[in-house]
């Protein structure tokens, strides 16, 4: 059985995925799934950087505003959901582009890992929780970082309880081992967004000072007024900076500059994950203009129509 032909784009915040997957979609008749973590939650818009309908220009976009900030979303789940949604693009004889920054989501939905439950390994906690006692929560946060990077950020490290829960995935594994691929459940062509530190950096200042200016202060007062303060959804970087400020424990300066400081840094961590789990064609979005940079991806993808010999289309 053939399978099923996707494009996908990956890379760090602000790189401009969205854009290329826009230019992608009204190019090559397709539609947008997002592979990204935080854009699932209703009224998470401007923190997650969420595509506006002006942005979108008409292309459709799945995956986004599809459960609350209090419902929990999990690997396995969003596997499914994406899924679902490429299948039914591709049904109806459109190109599924997915995009997204959440690499292990993306890497979760490409590749056939089966997820299945596991029963409490009541030892391994037990010698997590003494770990804990002995050590401290630090220390057990530092093992979490160092097993996985992305979950760590999400997890106060005094949170001992979630620490090991989650340490507890890293060690066993919610599906096969991340570190070993199985077979690829997609035909893909993978391109990896890029650019220079210092310009990376300089946009990701910029687009928090917008995303400040557009409102994102009263998006996180909604969302707290709403009960959500002590959800997942909120601990992603974007939201939790904002909540020291709202509570009085720090200034409006300190509070960008810290929101500003964390998504530099995850930037980084988003393109040495990349680096080490994906291989795909890297496109420097930053030294070049936009229209180069997208005529090298263009290029890639029609020849991809062409392997493939997609909907019978006739791109001559």
């Amino acid at each position: 059985m053939e399978k099923t032909p996707v494009i996908v784009l990956v890379g760090p915040t602000a790189v401009g995925k969205t854009k290329t997957g826009i230019e992608l979609a009204k190019a090559f008749n397709g539609e947008i799934v997002s592979g990204d973590s935080v854009q699932v939650y209703r009224g998470m818009d401007i923190g997650s950087a969420k595509v506006t309908v002006e942005e979108a220009e008409g292309v459709p976009h799945h995956l986004i505003d599809i459960c609350d900030p209090d419902e929990a979303m999990s690997v396995a789940t969003f596997q499914k959901l994406a899924r679902a949604a490429i299948d039914d693009i591709y049904a109806r004889g459109k190109l599924p582009i997915l995009v997204g920054g959440t690499g292990l989501y993306i890497r979760a939905i490409l590749y056939d890992y089966e997820f299945t439950e596991r029963p409490v390994n009541h030892e391994l906690r037990e010698a997590l929780e003494l770990e804990a006692e002995t050590d401290g929560p630090e220390a057990l946060h530092a093992r979490l970082q160092s097993l996985d990077p992305k979950r760590a950020e999400s997890i106060h490290p005094n949170n001992v309880r979630r620490v090991i829960r989650a340490l507890e995935v890293a060690l066993q594994g919610d599906a096969q081992a991340m570190d070993s691929l199985p077979s690829e459940h997609y035909a893909y062509k993978l391109f990896i967004l890029h650019a220079d530190r210092d310009v990376l950096y300089s946009r990701i200042n910029h687009r928090v000072d917008l995303m400040l200016e557009a409102g994102l202060i009263e998006e996180v007062e909604r969302l707290l007024a709403a009960g959500y303060r002590d959800t997942q959804a909120m601990r992603a970087i974007g939201y939790k900076e904002v909540v020291p400020y709202l509570d009085g424990l720090m200034t409006r300066e300190h509070m960008s500059e810290t929101l500003k400081q964390h998504t530099r840094k995850f930037a980084k961590r988003q393109l040495t994950w990349f680096r080490h789990q994906f291989n795909g064609i890297w496109v420097d979005m930053g030294r070049k203009s936009f229209e180069l940079s997208y005529q090298n991806i263009y290029d890639e993808v029609e020849e991809f129509f062409r392997k493939f010999r997609l909907f019978q289309r006739d791109i001559d």
